[in-house]
């Protein structure tokens, strides 16, 4: 694995936000996105049009710092400067961008799909972290999705939370998402509520058992269910 690979995760490592979600842990549910992208093919005019090319360039939000490093320097530059930017400098600048934003990937600990996909991308070429952001990071974080998916179901849960998962699972890159993020959590909660319902049926339990129980069937978020189901009915 090339150095600029290691040296650019340790850089990013301290910027990069965590692509897990709390209880269970999971892959993240959405990939990230992408701050850039392949750069556009430069059509060089006078110097007037290319420096009005480049502000452009600078006012797309899109644009990643090294690009916005460069274009600035361009445009303060000479009319050479500006030629060198849009034939050679901004697609130069634009892999930059992309190696670090790999590398903000990678810093934050994410799938082993994602992890597998973007170090190969690191140590390909401007077109493989081009072609990576475009449509390889979906696919992986999705192989990461169905695996995470896959965990939850040999856990043996819940029938609320085996159907969505099952359901996500044949579904779509995007269903397999959205029960990440949602999907699990409600699922978890109709689960969850249906067990509250049998310790209020039990017999012999405590008036404090009894009386929180059925405060939270008469209506609860579901954390609170998983709470009392993991932890307060064992306290009461």
């Amino acid at each position: 694995m090339k150095l600029t690979r290691t040296a650019l995760a340790l850089t990013a490592g301290a910027l990069a936000p965590a692509l897990l979600l709390a209880t269970p842990s999971l892959a993240s549910a959405a990939p990230a996105k992408a701050s850039v992208t392949a750069p556009a093919s430069a059509t060089l005019g006078s110097d007037t049009e290319n420096a009005f090319a480049i502000a452009k360039i600078l006012a797309d939000p899109a644009s990643g710092k090294a690009v916005i490093r460069e274009a600035n320097a361009a445009l303060s530059g000479t009319p050479a400067d500006r030629v060198a930017f849009l034939t050679t400098g901004f697609a130069k600048a634009q892999d930059e961008d992309n190696l670090f934003a790999i590398a903000k990937i990678l810093a934050g600990n994410p799938g082993t799909g994602v992890k597998r996909a973007a170090g190969k991308a690191l140590d390909g070429t401007p077109a493989d972290r081009v072609a990576f952001f475009a449509t390889g990071l979906a696919r992986a974080q999705d192989e990461d999705n169905a695996f995470a998916i896959a965990k939850i179901l040999a856990t043996k849960p819940g029938p609320g939370v085996k159907r969505a998962a099952g359901k996500a699972l044949d579904g779509t890159p995007a269903d397999r998402a959205a029960f990440l993020k949602t999907g699990l959590r409600l699922a978890q909660a109709e689960d969850d509520r249906v067990d509250v319902a049998r310790v209020l049926a039990r017999p012999g339990i405590s008036d404090a058992l009894r009386a929180e129980a059925s405060r939270l069937l008469d209506g609860s978020t579901p954390e609170e269910l998983r709470y009392f189901i993991t932890v307060g009915q064992y306290q009461l």
